[in-house]
C-alpha cells in the first residue's frame, strides 16, 4: 500500500462527489473540500448546496466556500492545511498561486479523452455529437482550460441510445477508479505523464445555452435524436412549437424513423398515436414531452387530451 497523502480536494456536482468519495474512503487523507458558494436557486429562490459541500458536511470534512480564488484569506487557509497533493473535478480555473501550491501537484479528472471536448460539457457534447467512445482524462493543471500534460486515460463505450445521464453514471466510477490509482501512483512517486498534442480535429465541450440546445429540424434524425439523449436528463433539448402562441417544449425521449419524405422540416403527423416531426432525413418520434407549466409525459397521454392545431409545425433554425 502506498503511503498515506494530505488531499484537497475541489468540486461541486454529483460526479465530482462520486470521485470524493472513494477518495474519502481510501487511506488518503481528506483535508479540505473546496466547493462553489451556496447560490439562490428556483422559484423560492432558497440559497442551494452544491453536492460536494452536502457530502463534505455529512462526512464532517473540512470545507471551504471562498468567492475569490485568489483572496489571501483564501490561500493562507490553504497554506495553514500544507496538503501534499490537490484533485479537481468539475470545478472552476484555479489560478497558479493555488495549482502550484503543493509539493506533488495538483491534476485534473476530465470526463472525455482529451485533447478532444476540452471545456465545460465534455459528456453531453460526445453522444450529441455521434461519437461512438469518450472516457476520462488525469491530467496535471497548468494555466489554460484541460490542456495540462496528460497522467492516464481510460477509455468507454458510449450505446446506441445511451443518454447523458446513464453515461454521466458510468463515467463518474470509472473516473473515481482511475483517480484513486493515481493518487496512489503520485504517493508511490511512480506515476509519469505524457504532453498533450493537438490535433487539426479536435473538437470542443462549450458551455450548454438556449442557442446549442434548441432542436433544430433541418438537421437529420440521427443528429435530433443525438440531440435528445445528450441533454437527457439536463438541461433538457427544447424545441418551439407553433400554433396560434409559440410555445417552447422540452423534449426528453426520442426515436428515429428512417422513412423517405418530401415535407418540411418541423411539419407534424399523428399517427397511432404517435407524434412524428418531420427532419431533413427522416423523421423523429416524440415519447416523451413536457408543454410549459405542465408536468412531464409521455405523447401518448398527451394525445388523449391535447389537439394540435392544422397548421401547427415545430419552428426550425
Amino acid at each position: 500500500m502506498s503511503k498515506s497523502l494530505r488531499i484537497i480536494f475541489y468540486g461541486t456536482p454529483e460526479f465530482a462527489t462520486g470521485i470524493l468519495k472513494v477518495l474519502h474512503e481510501s487511506h488518503h487523507q481528506i483535508v479540505g473540500v473546496v466547493t462553489a458558494p451556496d447560490k439562490p436557486a428556483g422559484r423560492g429562490r432558497k440559497l442551494h448546496e452544491s453536492d460536494v459541500k452536502k457530502y463534505a458536511l455529512k462526512q464532517n470534512l473540512p470545507l471551504l466556500q471562498p468567492t475569490n480564488l485568489k483572496s489571501a484569506d483564501f490561500i493562507k487557509q490553504l497554506e495553514k492545511i500544507n496538503a501534499d497533493l490537490q484533485v479537481v473535478v468539475a470545478f472552476r480555473m484555479l489560478p497558479r498561486v493555488v495549482w502550484s501550491m503543493p509539493a506533488l501537484g495538483t491534476f485534473n479528472l476530465h470526463a472525455s479523452m482529451l485533447p478532444q471536448y476540452r471545456g465545460a460539457a465534455p459528456i453531453n457534447w460526445a453522444i450529441i455529437n455521434g461519437e461512438k467512445k469518450t472516457g476520462v482524462t488525469t491530467f496535471f493543471i497548468d494555466e489554460k482550460i484541460d490542456t495540462g500534460a496528460i497522467i492516464h486515460q481510460r477509455e468507454i463505450d458510449i450505446e446506441p441510445d445511451e443518454t447523458v445521464g446513464t453515461l454521466y453514471a458510468k463515467l463518474m466510477v470509472l473516473g473515481a477508479d482511475l483517480s484513486l490509482d493515481i493518487v496512489n501512483q503520485i504517493a508511490q512517486g511512480s506515476v509519469s505523464t505524457t504532453v498533450q498534442k493537438d490535433a487539426q480535429n479536435i473538437k470542443e465541450a462549450p458551455k450548454l445555452d438556449a442557442t446549442n440546445t434548441t432542436i433544430d429540424f433541418n438537421k437529420t434524425a440521427t443528429q435530433v435524436h443525438a440531440l435528445v439523449r445528450g441533454l437527457n436528463p439536463s438541461p433538457v433539448a427544447k424545441a418551439s412549437l407553433m400554433e396560434e402562441n409559440t410555445q417552447v417544449i422540452k423534449v426528453f425521449k426520442t426515436e428515429i424513423l428512417s422513412k423517405r419524405h418530401h415535407m418540411q422540416p418541423g411539419s407534424i403527423v399523428i399517427d397511432e398515436g404517435q407524434l412524428m416531426v418531420a427532419c431533413k432525413e427522416g423523421f423523429i418520434i416524440i415519447h416523451e414531452l413536457q408543454l410549459p407549466n405542465k408536468k412531464r409525459m409521455e405523447t401518448t397521454d398527451l394525445l388523449n387530451g391535447y389537439q394540435f392545431s392544422a397548421d401547427a409545425r415545430f419552428d426550425v433554425a
